[in-house]
């Protein structure tokens, strides 16, 4: 991970997609400073791709899911090292697809991140320890207020 990932920025695309009032996490592991982290789908950008196309592609790739970009959301800028990233959010509208365990096509299959995909319920989420949630739940105490997130947020641990 360090190796493919760390000790540079990295521009990062996500979306926060929600159903039946449940927010759609990824577990990776080996993130964050307890060695795994729950975050909303994304990955870092394509040359060639903008934002947009990106995101699809990553919610593609992580959950077998196909969207449609709503609105921009925010900015995050993730400082845990060796990961340094610069996140931009977009709503997500869920189209089709089936939720299935997906993969990082930039890692082996040995030295996958993605353990585990599935919609939570946002107490649940509240309830996990801070360390192992996106930091962009800590700005927010319920559903309606992380999809009016704005501005810009940052999560710095070194």
């Amino acid at each position: 991970m360090t190796r493919t990932f760390g000790h540079k920025v990295r521009t990062r695309v996500c979306g926060i997609a929600v159903r039946d009032n449940k927010i759609l996490l990824v577990r990776h592991e080996p993130l964050g400073p307890e060695g795994y982290l729950w975050s909303p789908p994304g990955g870092g950008g394509e040359y060639g791709l903008s934002l947009q196309e990106q995101l699809v592609k990553e919610f593609d790739e992580e959950t077998g899911l196909k969207v449609k970009i709503g609105a921009f959301m925010f900015v995050n800028e993730y400082l845990y090292t060796p990961i340094h990233a610069v996140e931009v959010f977009f709503k997500i509208e869920i189209i089709s697809g089936e939720l299935t365990l997906g993969h990082d096509p930039e890692l082996s299959s040995e030295d996958q991140m993605i353990k585990e995909v599935c919609f939570l319920d946002f107490e649940e989420v509240k309830k996990m320890n801070p360390l192992t949630v996106h930091n962009s739940f800590r700005y927010c105490s319920n559903i309606d207020e992380l999809l009016n997130l704005k501005g810009y947020f940052i999560f710095q641990n070194n």
